[in-house]
């Protein structure tokens, strides 16, 4: 594995230790002005030349052990931008480091940052910026080997406005007044453990933030604090039940920063700092899987990671598997069963978008010449976790095989890993049960696009009543509709609503009349919780109510998160009548998107990306 297709970087010939950042932000011309001290180590000798991944940066000049060093940018990729290579005015021999020093400045347009005007704001006063390195950003704010290959600790000096905040996926190092500028603020942050650059994070604006555990600050604009602080008072017990199951929580501090509508993830787990959207605050704590999601990632991502974006499935497959054990230990072993059987279903979702030959359905897909962005879908996560409980089942049941997923992490915590170091490891840890191991069908489950070879028998208990009642709405003909009643729904938690709907979309559309009767019935446009409203509004337009176009197209651009304003586009689309319209909206909107939410946005509409015209 000597390779990242995603990188230009020259990893087996050198490994960044350590970097250093000094990031100035100018909000007016949208740009960082930034110098980077990277502390690399030469694995050969006679080391004299690398190569540094940038994206749409301005190089000033480079310098090695303070001597001024040869660069040249290379011609630009379509997705992995321009190779930086530089000459050293010396030889270093294998084992020594160098300290190479980078002045540059990021562009307005760097594919890693959002600037959010005051008026994109909770607080209309302030301007916002906010970053999102995964998969292969971070280059297009601070040259480096942008790799997940590669593990290093930073330092970085944050220079902001004096109204303004910033934070980091690192610890809080202090603060002080610029010595040069009275107006200005420096921010200090320290990340003591070796991270992959993908998790270097920065969010400045008007926040604020309260205590919501012994190592627990919620970070926010000022209107959503307290309402975070209640959604998120959960996070300690999470963390404990984390450690319990996958061993010390090696970060010290587990903040979480609630970030302005148009963060295009569910959440992100930079280190120190998950990022979460406003859309989890349902004020119901319904969505918190979410950050037992992030949690679980403190282990597997961060402490274990994907050696490249191929082998992406070890990241999200093992953190669905420990969220899901968190569940498990804070709810019961049935919520477990009900949230797997939910990921099949939104694993069958990913195939049939992506269409069940697509090689972007394997386990472990090919990514030369593939922008990884394009890959993202919840193949890696389902039928990741698919993999790993069909194992557990064949291994001898959750208690066993948690102690295999525990002594994995400790054994390969710090470093990267592929695939076949992963399974190397699951057979030498069953090593007694090697002649079950081999009767999996391994090419099936990691190298063949569609549904995974085996289905998993999950325990329906909890979804029984959602499969009952949606069968019986599908069943249901124009004389059966006053049968049905607001008591339906009285029962069910947000979690059994939800499923309920997910099945009705993997169904025929409904009848007009049948999603007319159901909005009188239960009443589901009144519904704030975002998963809920999300699929509800999709059934209603995918049964042509013309009255639900209009909330849809509010869902899909009020907020920006991927998960649900991409299908929420697709299925307006999709209704010939409100195709233009759609298309219309989202180019009214496109300036103020998160960058890459536009991008794959401008791809499901097929709209021509330089003059808005539709291909």
């Amino acid at each position: 594995m000597s390779s990242d297709p995603c990188s230009f970087c020259s990893f087996t010939r050198c490994v960044t230790k350590h970097l250093n950042l000094n990031l100035h932000l100018d909000f007016d011309r949208r740009v960082i002005r930034g110098k980077v001290a990277l502390t690399v180590e030469a694995l050969e000798d006679r080391f004299s030349a690398l190569t540094l991944d940038t994206r749409d940066l301005k190089i000033v000049s480079v310098s090695a052990n303070g001597q001024p060093a040869c660069f040249n940018l290379g011609p630009k990729h379509s997705f992995k931008g321009t190779p930086l290579d530089i000459s050293l005015p010396f030889d270093i021999s294998r084992g020594q480091h160098v300290i190479m020093e980078v002045t540059y400045e990021t562009s307005p347009s760097a594919s890693a940052l959002q600037w959010l005007t005051p008026e994109q704001t909770a607080g209309k006063k302030h301007p916002y910026l906010f970053s999102q390195c995964q998969a292969h950003h971070c280059r297009s704010m601070v040259p480096c080997q942008d790799s997940p290959s590669i593990k290093h600790t930073y330092y970085a000096q944050v220079n902001v406005p004096k109204d303004l905040v910033a934070v980091m996926s690192a610890m809080r190092d202090g603060q002080e007044v610029d010595p040069q500028d009275n107006n200005r603020i420096i921010y200090k942050f320290r990340q003591p453990v070796p991270m992959p650059s993908y998790l270097i994070a920065i969010v400045v604006g008007a926040l604020e933030s309260r205590e919501i555990g012994p190592r627990s600050r919620v970070w926010s604009e000022k209107e959503f604090v307290d309402k975070a602080a209640f959604e998120f008072s959960e996070t300690e017990t999470m963390l404990k039940t984390a450690e319990d199951l996958a061993g010390p929580y090696v970060w010290g501090q587990y903040d979480i920063l609630v970030l302005p509508p148009s963060f295009p993830y569910g959440g992100m787990e930079n280190p120190c700092l998950t990022f979460a959207t406003p859309t989890l605050l349902a004020g119901d704590k319904s969505l918190s899987n979410v950050i037992a999601h992030e949690i679980s990632h403190s282990w597997t991502g961060n402490l274990v990671t994907n050696k490249t974006w191929e082998h992406f499935w070890l990241n999200e497959g093992h953190t669905v598997y420990l969220e899901r054990m968190i569940s498990r230990c804070m709810e019961s072993e049935q919520f477990r069963q009900f949230k797997a059987m939910g990921g099949w279903k939104d694993l069958q979702d990913s195939v049939n978008t992506f269409g069940a030959n697509n090689p972007l359905t394997n386990l472990v897909p090919s990514l030369q010449d593939v922008d990884p962005d394009d890959a993202f879908s919840s193949v890696p996560y389902e039928k990741g976790f698919a993999l790993l409980y069909h194992l557990e089942e064949l291994m001898g049941g959750p208690e066993v095989f948690m102690g295999f997923v525990k002594s994995y992490i400790q054994l390969f915590a710090y470093s990267s890993v592929t695939t076949e170091e992963w399974k190397n490891y699951l057979f030498t840890y069953f090593k007694d049960k090697v002649d079950v191991l081999n009767k999996v069908d391994w090419n099936a489950w990691m190298f063949t696009p569609g549904m995974p070879p085996v289905k998993p028998q999950y325990d329906s208990t909890l979804a029984d009543a959602c499969i009952t009642l949606s069968q019986k709405w599908i069943k249901a003909k124009e004389q059966d509709l006053s049968s049905f009643k607001e008591s339906d729904v009285k029962m069910l938690s947000s979690h059994q609503l939800t499923e309920f709907l997910s099945l009705l979309l993997q169904e025929n559309p409904l009848p007009l009349t049948h999603v007319k009767k159901m909005q009188e019935v239960y009443d589901l446009n009144a519904r704030t919780n975002s998963e809920i409203r999300f699929r509800w509004l999709r059934l209603c337009v995918r049964s042509r109510w013309e009255e639900s176009v209009p909330l849809a197209l509010k869902m899909a651009t009020e907020q920006g998160r991927m998960k649900f304003t991409r299908p929420l586009f697709r299925e307006v689309v999709n209704f010939e009548k409100y195709r233009d319209q759609a298309v219309q909206l989202f180019l009214a909107h496109r300036a103020g998107m998160h960058p890459v939410t536009a991008g794959l946005i401008a791809k499901d509409l097929k709209v021509n990306t330089s003059d808005g015209t539709s291909q």
